[in-house]
């Protein structure tokens, strides 16, 4: 993950005497400045750019610093940075963009779907960094991609999420499990696992042969 942090302190001026002279609030760069990097790669992830996603995590930052007063003591900060950057990114996109981003079929539609915790995507995304896996969380809808990523790589509760996200904790499960499944069937569909499938299967048959071999 490209650290970011040394270079956001700059823009925001944690630390420094900025050209306005404003000075960030007490405890908030405590709180704030481990989260640098969390929340630049959650950009990332949702701008496919490193230059937007800088840019957003900046405004995210400015917007915090000037509604601090506003954050409740002893609640989630991290969750409240969080939406500010989701609420950010929200703002920024066109009204094309965002009727770009619904794709998939329709989350209200049928029961909730059950949500594994130990799935093949999850393992995937904290053991690989196959660019199959990475495209095909790329081609997901943007609602879908930042559900998963919330919960697979920033590892939080669906309390949380539904937090950030401004949902119900059900819309979390069904959106991940909706996310998991998309991952899954474009990971499985790819011919470089077909190849790998097939030359399991060949390895296991002739394993199977091997051992329903009559011994003389």
């Amino acid at each position: 993950m490209k650290n970011i942090g040394s270079e956001l302190i700059g823009m925001v001026g944690f630390g420094t005497s900025s050209s306005q002279g404003v000075q960030p609030p007490a405890g908030f760069e405590e709180l704030a400045m481990p989260l640098f990097d969390s929340l630049y790669n959650f950009a990332r992830w949702l701008v496919h750019n490193s230059n937007d996603a800088e840019d957003l995590v900046q405004e995210t930052y400015f917007k915090a610093l000037r509604g601090f007063s506003s954050f409740q003591p002893g609640s989630n900060f991290r969750a409240w940075m969080f939406r500010i950057l989701k609420n950010t990114f929200v703002s920024s996109c066109s009204t094309l963009e965002r009727r770009m981003t619904v794709a998939m079929d329709s989350e209200e539609d049928g029961p909730e779907l059950a949500v594994d915790t130990e799935t093949p995507e999850a393992i995937l995304m904290h053991r690989s960094n196959s660019q199959l896996v990475q495209r095909a969380i790329d081609d997901l809808p943007v609602q879908y991609r930042e559900t998963l990523l919330l919960c697979e790589v920033e590892e939080m509760s669906y309390q949380e999420i539904a937090e950030i996200l401004s949902i119900p904790i059900g819309t979390v499960m069904s959106r991940l499990a909706r996310a998991r499944k998309a991952v899954r069937e474009s990971f499985l569909n790819t011919p470089r696992y077909s190849t790998i499938k097939r030359l399991a299967s060949s390895h296991r048959d002739a394993r199977e042969g091997c051992w329903s071999s009559p011994r003389h």
